[in-house]
């Protein structure tokens, strides 16, 4: 698309999970656009979740990072890229290519990870490439390629709807991968006896859609597997010809699983032997079954084996690579896949190919480079050890947020910190791991790239540009090529744009494959310009001959030397020492997106979890002593945090749950990775995010609050927590201790500006504060403190701002309750159409029984569908008035 081209309507691709939805992006200005699904996109089908259709509101230059900045100041891009080059290369040459280093991110498209990985593992001559991405799926590339000789996804998104059996494990489907939810929602709708089973020691949103909630306790997945394979085995359900004739290791997965009867899985599982032998039936009896699996199965120290024991029960009954059956690696970010086929993983080659001595030769003939290493590179967390230890001396960080999202949070800033060079693109300046940045670099953002994602189901999407750069925003493909022209590799990377790279990357796919590797876009390599303007959504493989596969592996050929799948005997994880009574389990929520950059610019985001939080099940609570919507303290020997309290029996006792989103832009104090542990399995190298112990206790401050503003100041507070609001900011507060004089509180948070007057009310022990900011008649304003946990209409307070407020109305602002009539919306439920607790409420008492009939009466519901487990509770304690 050149420059100052005239756009209506840009087909593209959503920058959240793995799905690979398609977009209809509607500019409507410079730097805004209207957002739809794309109805004709085989990912999607036009629907979009609560994060995808709120896209068009987290677009705009309000707070991007427009030009580069050296050491503090402001730089233009030569100047900076020198100052890039001179440090990598001064690493270099003083202690070697291993000393440098790229982190990158699933949030990168393939055309800048593949750049970035040829420069640094074909040109530099070092495997230090690694991404965020190994904090989500490494585990599933690991058991994939022990399995089946390559990191193959053998199904489609399709299977989740012809299959008989669905089994999610370790997924929460409904808020993490919300449009794929929703199409199984629709299929058990249209065919009730499709079984789903979920396996989570969670009761979440994704339960409700369940048959059987199998809540083992947390690290037992294994025994629950190898139990079922026992059970296959002994009661004639094996397919004994597929594993014959195209599988080897067996007996040592036969042997293992022979002490797993069901007496011992429930020991292990702490399940009933019923629900144990429900699940077990249901598997035998079902011959279409499909087991999705995503981040609770790959981010534990035994990852990679649950990712094998779960292969091992479909090789066993050769139920794979066929309509409706097959294990199924969800990935977390959008373009996970497409950084696993460039090789943005430190154990990788491009393309699937690995440091074998003939792959090395393969990939460095086809580039005609210099030095491929030998040997795989550090692994994310012995890369920013590496950091640490001064081993790396120079890294670049693109599109991630490390300091937030890596484990032993703490440790990585003080590595980045203590590092000679610490290079950033990003789109905000003040990220966590932005502010540990010797150079900063502008890079662009969604609606401003051009490229290609790969999904979850290995389908290759373009995301198109529709808005121009702000400032000096430059794509990261561009600033990686003039890295290496500086550092004198300009040759091999004179890419005029995206189509440049993809050609070569689709052409590196086919380089001497002749079928021998599963990746493979030959057919794809001489794509004109405009045939890559115009290309459709396509997946791989796509080989020049045309010969196209759906699905891999129905014809029993995989990818090892002998061409048979391999059984991996998982092992056994030896329970750690408990340092602390309670385990951490981290992940997402609904309505957010990493560490925030981009949702929480959306207001109608904010509302469905404004703050951060701790699940916790109320055993625990009351042995902790907290109570409901107080604070609690999380602690262990890295580090502490304190967030919000929710006590719920969805989680299992003897764990708690804690978003993963909040940095410290966001909130005081809630980074969760400060307390994770940096194990690691050691097959994969994924970080175990979902097991270290902590403490927990109530955390009791002198007071509590809640503040609304057009403009508000970070506040002097021990707790508090922003989130962006339609008409400014607002903050959830509280208090070590009462301030010295209310008022001057009030006026440093929100910079109160000489013509502004200020009304308030206090009362005589000043444990209760109230007061209200006016600005020529309009509400600027509003903050109100008390000794418990303020109750008062949020979303209408905050609506009140810059709205004109007659003298007579003024008390409602400062009670924080509407006028007499006005019915509050109340806490959002469905964030797809803004729909709150209270109107759901009001809808069911006057008749509205059914979640279709609340969908029709409120739109509740009816977007992704991830609130209408919130709206069947709901229905379940609303009391609907008896008839006369």
């Amino acid at each position: 698309m050149a420059d100052g081209a005239p756009i209506d309507l840009v087909k593209t691709t959503c920058p959240y999970c793995g799905v690979g939805c398609g977009i209809i992006a509607s500019p409507t200005g410079t730097d805004s656009a209207v957002i739809s699904g794309d109805p004709k996109h085989p990912a999607n089908w036009g629907r979009l979740c609560s994060k995808g259709s709120a896209l068009g509101e987290t677009l705009g230059r309000k707070g991007r990072l427009l030009t580069p900045f050296v050491d503090g100041e402001r730089a233009s891009w030569d100047n900076a890229m020198t100052r890039v080059a001179e440090g990598f290369a001064r690493a270099i040459d003083d202690h070697g290519p291993n000393s440098v280093a790229f982190y990158l991110s699933g949030q990168l498209l393939t055309e800048d990870y593949y750049v970035a990985n040829k420069l640094m593992k074909g040109f530099i001559g070092s495997a230090n490439v690694d991404t965020n991405s190994r904090l989500c799926m490494a585990s599933a590339v690991a058991g994939h390629k022990r399995a089946f000789g390559a990191d193959t996804v053998p199904g489609v998104y399709e299977d989740l709807e012809r299959c008989d059996l669905l089994v999610l494990t370790g997924s929460n489907l409904a808020w993490c991968h919300p449009v794929v939810y929703q199409r199984v929602i629709a299929e058990k709708e249209r065919r009730p006896d499709l079984k789903i089973v979920v396996i989570d020691p969670r009761r979440t949103p994704t339960c409700d859609v369940a048959d059987l909630h199998l809540a083992l306790a947390p690290g037992t997945d294994v025994a629950l597997y190898l139990g079922l394979f026992h059970h296959l085995s002994e009661n004639g359900w094996a397919d004994t010809c597929f594993v014959e004739n195209h599988t080897r290791g067996i007996q040592d997965v036969a042997s293992l699983a022979s002490d797993y009867t069901v007496a011992e899985v429930s020991r292990t599982t702490q399940l009933s032997e019923k629900a144990i032998t429900t699940f077990f039936d249901f598997f035998a009896r079902r011959e279409r079954v499909v087991t999705l699996f995503s981040m609770g199965t790959n981010q534990a120290a035994d990852g990679s084996d649950r990712v094998n024991a779960i292969i091992n029960v479909h090789l066993l009954t050769g139920r794979i690579g066929k309509e409706g059956m097959g294990p199924f690696s969800m990935t977390g970010q959008p373009n996970a896949m497409g950084g696993r086929e460039v090789g943005g993983l430190a154990n990788q080659l491009a393309c699937h190919m690995d440091f074998d001595p003939t792959s090395i030769d393969r990939v460095q003939r086809f580039w005609n480079a210099p030095s491929v290493p030998h040997a795989p590179g550090r692994k994310a967390v012995d890369l920013f050890n590496a950091v640490a230890d001064g081993q790396i001396q120079a890294i670049w960080i693109m599109a991630t947020n490390p300091v937030v999202s890596m484990p032993n949070a703490d440790r990585i800033k003080a590595a980045l910190k203590a590092c000679p060079l610490v290079v950033v693109s990003d789109i905000v300046p003040n990220s966590d791991t932005a502010r540990c940045a010797d150079v900063l670099l502008p890079a662009t953002a969604w609606g401003e790239k051009d490229g290609t994602v790969t999904n979850s189901e290995r389908r290759i999407s373009r995301q198109r540009r529709f808005l121009s750069p702000p400032g000096l925003a430059r794509a990261d493909w561009w600033a990686v090529c003039e890295l290496a022209r500086r550092l004198g590799h300009g040759y091999a990377f004179d890419f005029a744009k995206p189509a440049d790279i993809f050609r070569e990357y689709a052409a590196m796919t086919a380089f001497e494959n002749n079928g021998t590797r599963d990746l493979d876009l030959g057919a794809l390599d001489d794509l004109s310009d405009m045939d890559y303007a115009r290309m459709d959504p396509v997946q791989w493989p796509c080989p020049k001959d045309g010969r196209r596969k759906k699905r891999f592996f129905a014809d029993g050929q995989f990818y090892t030397e002998d061409r048979r799948a391999r059984f991996v005997p998982p092992g056994l994880a030896s329970p750690k020492p408990q340092n602390h009574p309670l385990t951490l389990n981290t992940g997402r929520i609904r309505d957010q997106w990493h560490t925030m950059t981009r949702t929480g610019r959306a207001p109608r985001l904010n509302r469905h979890a404004p703050e951060p939080c701790v699940d916790v099940h109320p055993d625990d609570a009351h042995r902790s002593g907290l109570i409901k919507d107080g604070l609690a303290h999380i602690t262990n020997e890295r580090g502490s945090i304190i967030v919000r309290t929710n006590i719920t029996s969805a989680q299992g006792e003897g764990s708690v749950f804690v978003p993963m989103h909040w940095t410290d832009d966001t909130a005081s104090n809630a980074r969760v990775d400060v307390l994770v542990s940096p194990d690691v399995d050691p097959v994969s190298g994924q970080p175990a995010l979902k097991a270290s112990t902590v403490s927990v206790e109530a955390f009791r401050p002198a007071w509590y609050g809640f503040a609304v503003g057009s403009a508000a100041s970070e506040p002097d507070a021990a707790y508090w927590a922003r989130a962006a609001s339609d008409r400014g900011v607002r903050f959830e507060l509280a208090g070590s201790q009462r301030p010295s004089e209310w008022r001057s509180f009030a006026a440093k948070l929100f910079g109160m500006p000489r013509d502004a007057r200020l009304i308030e009310e206090v009362d005589e022990k000043g444990c209760s504060y109230r007061c209200a900011v006016f600005m020529r008649g309009r509400v600027s304003g509003a903050f109100i403190a008390g000794p418990e946990p303020v109750v008062v209409a949020r979303d209408w307070l905050a609506d009140q701002i810059g709205r004109v407020v007659l003298a007579t109305d003024r008390h409602l602002i400062l009670r924080g309750q509407p006028p007499d009539g006005y019915l509050d919306p109340g806490p959002t439920v469905c964030a797809c159409l803004d729909v709150g607790r209270n109107t759901i409420c009001a809808a069911i008492k006057n008749g509205a029984h059914s979640l279709n009939a609340v969908g029709d009466a409120t739109g509740a519901g009816t977007g992704c569908g991830s609130c209408r487990a919130e709206i069947r509770k709901l229905m379940e304690v609303t009391r609907v008035p008896e008839k006369a």
